[in-house]
């Protein structure tokens, strides 16, 4: 796209998409405002307009992607009320993170702007989901304890598959994996329980 015909009421968004692009293609490593500018087909000062610096658009880059894969955990299930309702979201978790491995190091891998209320907004959303699915699933159990153990368990799950240290070589293996390691903790959890209360 020519300067000369770029929409400036756009510019966000036509940054964030050369944003994306890039990092699809070079990881973090190329995404810079400079090279977003060149990719927008703007002047290298115009993305400053909106991002001061790359923290800035880095942030707004995990807003996206936490934003969508909140969507992806909804659509997972809908109405999350057993334990395998809870492994299947695991599941659509750790495949969010092998389908968009650039987007997914963006989000908890690069330094962002801590302040930035877009970014921060798109956490919480995400902490709020959490809780609420393990409100749901165990509504006796220490909401904030669990989620924060959930969580953790899952995202190292992500991050075993993507790095490789982890079968990841078809859809059914990941969904396979992730069930059965989700499962044995709850099963872990529901197996100590009444031996730790006859103690």
């Amino acid at each position: 796209m020519s300067q000369g015909s770029y929409h400036h009421g756009d510019l966000r968004a036509a940054c964030l998409r050369a944003a994306r692009e890039l990092l699809e293609e070079d990881g973090s490593a190329g995404l810079s405002l400079r090279a977003v500018a060149r990719r927008a087909g703007v002047s290298a000062t115009a993305p400053y307009r909106h991002y001061p610096d790359r923290d800035a658009l880095v942030s707004a880059v995990a807003a996206e992607g936490y934003r969508e894969l909140a969507g992806h955990l909804a659509a997972a299930h809908p109405s999350p009320a057993t334990p395998d309702d809870l492994a299947a979201i695991a599941v659509a978790y750790v495949r969010f993170a092998l389908d968009h491995p650039a987007m997914f190091r963006v989000m908890f891998a690069e330094a962002c702007d801590p302040n930035n209320e877009e970014r921060v907004a798109a956490t919480a959303a995400i902490w709020d989901y959490v809780g609420g699915v393990v409100r749901g699933v165990f509504p006796g159990a220490d909401s904030a304890a669990l989620s924060n153990a959930v969580w953790a368990v899952v995202h190292g799950l992500a991050f075993l598959h993507l790095d490789g240290k982890l079968d990841a070589a078809t859809p059914e293996v990941v969904t396979d994996q992730v069930h059965a390691a989700v499962n044995a903790l709850f099963t872990a959890a529901r197996t100590a329980a009444p031996a730790q209360a006859e103690a």
